[in-house]
């Protein structure tokens, strides 16, 4: 993208220069999950169950964090995606695992601190 490096004098009649600079951030998407994992913040998964139930332990929070996941192969309803918190932290509020059990599902969850800890974002 562009964005501007200098600016010379002042109101109207400023001059700018402009220079290029890279979009950082994004989801960086990794290769299908077939097995339990520890997912990396800022990551993408597409996790295929069609094997059998798959555990994706989220990694330590910070906030902002981001994790993503999508259902591959649409066998969530046979076969669930589990996650799990790392630690003591919590999943929507509580330290419970969530399971995932809608076929073709794909959410975000987005960590927000000790008290509400990882939740989910809509797409």
């Amino acid at each position: 993208f562009l964005k501007v490096a200098s600016i010379t004098g002042s109101g109207t009649t400023a001059v700018g220069q402009l220079s290029f600079a890279e979009v950082s951030g994004g989801t960086s998407w990794q290769a299908v999950k077939t097995s339990n994992f520890t997912a990396v913040a800022g990551e993408g998964y597409f996790v295929n169950t069609t094997s059998g139930a798959i555990t994706m332990t989220l990694p330590a929070g910070t906030l902002g964090d981001e994790v993503v996941f999508i259902d591959y192969a649409g066998t969530f309803d046979t076969n669930n995606l589990t996650i799990s918190a790392n630690g003591s932290e919590k999943i929507v509020s509580s330290t419970d695992d969530l399971t995932v059990s809608t076929e073709r599902a794909g959410n975000t969850l987005v960590y927000t601190d000790g008290t509400q800890g990882w939740l989910l974002k809509n797409n």
